[in-house]
């Protein structure tokens, strides 16, 4: 098996919803401009809070993708 890079991004996907489709959105937004993801990995949660009740969940998610190189 060939020796292989792999770069990690972090994105961080919100949602009026759900944690998980706050990190489903950053992982469908970022499968459009980068090829071969592999894995995603939510490293953290938190929610926005307005007027006393949640507005928003918010998501920060690792994403790694062959790296190709290139500079």
């Amino acid at each position: 098996m060939a020796e292989s890079v792999y770069k990690v991004v972090e994105l961080v996907g919100t949602s009026t919803e759900s944690w998980e489709k706050a990190a489903k959105a950053a992982v469908d937004l970022a499968a459009k401009s980068l090829r071969d993801l592999r894995v995603a990995e939510v490293v953290e949660q938190d929610m926005i809070i307005e007027k006393g009740q949640v507005a928003a969940y918010r998501a920060k998610v690792k994403l790694s993708f062959k790296y190709e190189g290139g500079g």
